[in-house]
């Protein structure tokens, strides 16, 4: 016999053995409740289909008890593991973010045309945000900072810059790509490739 056939049969053996136990223990009790009550016949006894009732009633109990715990542990920890998954995702966003370090501007909106031409808007329309952010990195106006979110940039570009709706544009639009289920459209390349272009025309 395998090591593992035999854990499983010791296992089984156990829980075996405990729902013996459950049912002697009920049985027990019973009988304490016979002799405590005189009046009832000598010759009674807990008849065995009264015993998986009780015992099955005691399983039912429990397992009800801990569905009870487990829903209140839920209650309580669910936010904190919807935080843990919704970091994770932003982490993830953070680290595109923090890619555009090591591309040029120039290379970026190469990038970009190359994604329009083949029909990838929502690509297409990343670059150029990335170009963007790279292009504040550059000029010294917003540094990379890897915990950034797109709201953050607003706001720091709000008080900053001025119009801040081309920037709008281009943040509003990655976090459609990013947490919306919106297609993204040829139109919408369109509004960020003009957005990408108002803001570099300022600059002149």
């Amino acid at each position: 016999m395998s090591t593992d056939t035999f854990e499983k049969t010791s296992l089984s053996w156990e829980v075996s053995q405990f729902q013996q136990q459950i049912g002697e223990w009920i049985e027990y009790q019973f009988d304490r409740f016979q002799n405590s009550v005189p009046n009832l016949s000598p010759d009674w006894r807990i008849s065995p289909w009264l015993s998986n009732l009780l015992i099955l009633l005691f399983w039912l109990i429990l397992a009800g008890f801990l569905a009870f715990v487990v829903w209140r542990l839920w209650l309580e920890f669910s936010p904190y593991i919807y935080s843990w998954l919704s970091g994770g995702k932003n982490a993830a966003d953070a680290a595109n973010k923090n890619r555009a370090h090591d591309l040029s501007v120039a290379l970026l909106l190469e990038r970009s045309q190359e994604f329009y031409r083949q029909g990838n808007y929502r690509e297409a329309c990343r670059c150029l945000y990335l170009a963007i952010l790279q292009h504040l990195h550059d000029i010294k106006l917003v540094p990379h900072k890897f915990s950034r979110t797109d709201g953050e940039y607003l706001q720091l570009l709000r008080s900053t810059v001025t119009p801040v709706q081309p920037y709008e544009t281009l943040i509003t639009t990655h976090e459609q790509l990013c947490f919306g289920n919106a297609e993204i459209l040829p139109e919408n390349y369109q509004q960020c490739q003009q957005a990408y272009q108002e803001i570099i025309n300022q600059e002149v």
